[in-house]
C-alpha cells in the first residue's frame, strides 16, 4: 500500500474526468448526445483494453457469467451519461457537477431500498442534510414556482441533471452486486462495450458529421475518460477506498477552474453554499461506511463517472 501515490492518482482521475466534461460541453450544442456517447465509450476502450494487456488481464476481463447484468447496467449507465450531457449544455459547468454529487447521497437510499442494506439514523441524517444541499442549488432556478414556466432552460437542466444522477446511483447499485462475481477488469469493459453498442442505435434519429475541430473533441473526450477510469482504478491498488474517496471531491475545484478560465461561468452563492452541504454530507457517508466496515474499494474502481 501506498497511500500518498494512491492520493495522487485519485487527485489525477478527477483532473481527467472534469476536462472530459469540458469536451463534452464545447461540443454538446454541435453533436447529438448519443454521438457523443458513443464517442466517450468506443475511444474511453482503447486506454482500458491497453491496461488490461499491460496487466495481462484481457481474458480475465472477457470472462463474464453475467452477461446480462452487464446490459442491464450498461443501459442505466448509457441514460445516466447521456442525460448528464444533455444537462451539461444547459446549465453551467459546476452547476451541472454541484447536482451530480446526488449521486452517493441517492446510492444510500437506494441501498436501503433495493439492496435491503440497513441504514441507521447517522447516514439517513446525512442523506437529509446533503438533499437539503441540492435544494438549495436549485432554488435559484426554481422559477416555475414564480412564472409558471416549463420551459426555462435552467430550470430544465436542473431537473435533467437530477435524473441523471438518480440513474447513475442506480447504476452503482447494479455494480454492488456484479462486483460479488465478476472482475473489475470485466465491469469496466464491458460497460464500456455495452455503452458503445447501445449509443450506436441513436444513429438513425440524426448523426452528424463533425468538423475536424469538433471530432478531435469527440476523440478527446473518450481518451480522457479511459485514461481517467485508468488512473482511478489503480488509485485503488495503492490505498483504500475511505482514504481515496473523499479526494473524489477536488473535481469540484477542476469545475470551478475550467468553468470560470473557458466558458466565463462565474457560480452564484446558492450553487457555491449548496454544493458545500452536499460535499459535507457524501464525505460524512464515506467515513462512515468506513466505521461500519462497509467495504466499498471494488464497487468504485469498477464506477465509471457520468455513468
Amino acid at each position: 500500500m501506498n497511500p500518498a501515490l494512491g492520493i495522487g492518482l485519485k487527485v489525477a482521475s478527477t483532473l481527467f474526468f472534469t476536462m472530459m466534461l469540458v469536451c463534452v460541453k464545447l461540443v454538446a450544442g454541435k453533436v447529438p448526445p448519443g454521438e457523443i456517447v458513443f464517442a466517450r465509450s468506443f475511444f474511453a476502450l482503447l486506454p482500458i483494453v491497453a491496461m488490461l494487456g499491460w496487466q495481462r488481464e484481457v481474458l480475465t476481463a472477457l470472462r463474464t457469467s453475467r452477461p446480462w447484468l452487464h446490459v442491464s447496467r450498461g443501459a442505466v449507465g448509457v441514460s445516466s451519461m447521456a442525460l448528464s450531457f444533455i444537462a451539461l449544455g444547459m446549465i453551467p459547468l459546476p452547476e451541472a457537477m454541484m447536482i451530480g454529487y446526488a449521486a452517493p447521497l441517492m446510492i444510500v437510499v437506494l441501498a436501503a431500498l433495493v439492496l435491503g442494506e440497513r441504514v441507521r439514523l447517522f447516514r439517513w441524517s446525512a442523506v437529509a442534510v446533503g438533499f437539503v444541499g441540492i435544494l438549495v442549488i436549485l432554488w435559484p432556478n426554481l422559477n416555475l414556482l414564480r412564472s409558471g414556466s416549463l420551459t426555462d432552460i435552467a430550470l430544465v437542466g436542473s431537473a435533467v441533471a437530477l435524473v441523471a444522477a438518480f440513474l447513475s446511483a442506480f447504476a452503482a447499485i447494479f455494480v454492488r452486486r456484479m462486483t460479488q462475481s465478476e472482475t473489475v477488469g470485466s465491469i469496466v469493459f464491458y460497460f464500456a462495450v455495452t455503452a458503445t453498442m447501445l449509443s450506436l442505435l441513436t444513429v438513425p434519429f440524426g448523426w452528424v458529421v463533425p468538423d475536424p475541430a469538433t471530432a478531435a473533441l469527440l476523440v478527446l473526450t473518450g481518451l480522457l475518460g479511459g485514461v481517467g477510469q485508468l488512473l482511478m482504478t489503480n488509485a485503488y491498488r495503492y490505498a483504500g477506498a475511505a482514504t481515496i474517496a473523499p479526494f473524489e471531491y477536488v473535481s469540484m475545484l477542476w469545475g470551478l477552474a475550467f468553468g470560470w478560465v473557458i466558458f466565463s461561468e462565474v457560480p452564484g452563492t446558492s450553487v457555491i453554499a449548496g454544493g458545500a452541504i452536499v460535499i459535507g454530507a457524501g464525505i460524512f457517508i464515506i467515513f462512515r461506511e468506513h466505521r461500519l466496515g462497509l467495504e466499498r474499494a471494488r464497487q468504485r474502481r469498477a464506477m465509471t463517472p457520468q455513468g
